[in-house]
């Protein structure tokens, strides 16, 4: 009975022990999204380019690219990281240039939360062939709205490698973001997006 006993006793010990120093599942899946909700990327799309930019952007940086007509204004909040994107729909408009949810999120929605001191980094999804005098002009629009706003922008870009006369997503000679051309040059997009998610490791955004 002693004996029993004794080996019940060093039984239970060692399942002690191992719990002791296992890791737990639950702390470890708490810790993983707490993190990744850090960082967002939120797009909007209207033939589909501006999603896969998103997609290759989401998977360098290992985040889900929500279409930002879906988020809530407590999510983006929660966020100390934002990436945004949108294609450029409504060339040569001074507003509501994507013909995207975006054109009412950065009017209604934008005003009315504290987006300040929150890094921000732009995306943008033309055509230089067809539209070589408004290429990526959407992302200005994103890229000056939310620095209005108070948001620290980084991710900026070369223009170099691309073949468009203007663009309301230069400042001082270099893109505000990432621009991606799935009409002439979507070989390119993919190691553009890898690159520009270093990058932006590299400025401290994630």
């Amino acid at each position: 009975m002693k004996l029993f006993l004794a080996i019940a006793a060093v039984s239970c010990l060692s399942k002690s022990t191992t719990l002791a120093f296992a890791p737990s599942a639950q702390n470890n899946v708490r810790s993983a999204t707490a993190l990744n909700a850090k960082v967002g990327i939120y797009y909007s799309t209207q033939t589909g380019n501006t999603e896969t930019v998103a997609g290759y952007i989401s998977e360098a940086a290992g985040l889900e690219a929500v279409d930002i007509g879906d988020a809530t204004d407590n999510e983006v909040l929660g966020l100390d990281s934002i990436i945004v994107g949108a294609p450029t729909w409504h060339t040569d408009c001074e507003s509501e240039r994507s013909g995207t949810s975006w054109d009412s999120w950065l009017y209604d929605n934008l005003p009315n939360i504290d987006v300040s001191g929150k890094n921000v980094a732009v995306f943008g999804v033309g055509d230089q062939a067809s539209y070589d005098e408004y290429y990526c002009d959407a992302a200005g629009e994103l890229y000056d709205l939310f620095e209005g706003a108070g948001c620290k922008m980084m991710g900026f870009t070369s223009t170099d490698g691309y073949d468009h006369s203007s663009s309301k997503a230069e400042r001082d000679g270099k893109f505000i973001g990432l621009m991606c051309d799935e009409d002439n040059q979507y070989d390119m997009s993919e190691d553009r997006a890898k690159a520009w998610v270093a990058q932006l490791k590299g400025e401290g955004f994630f």
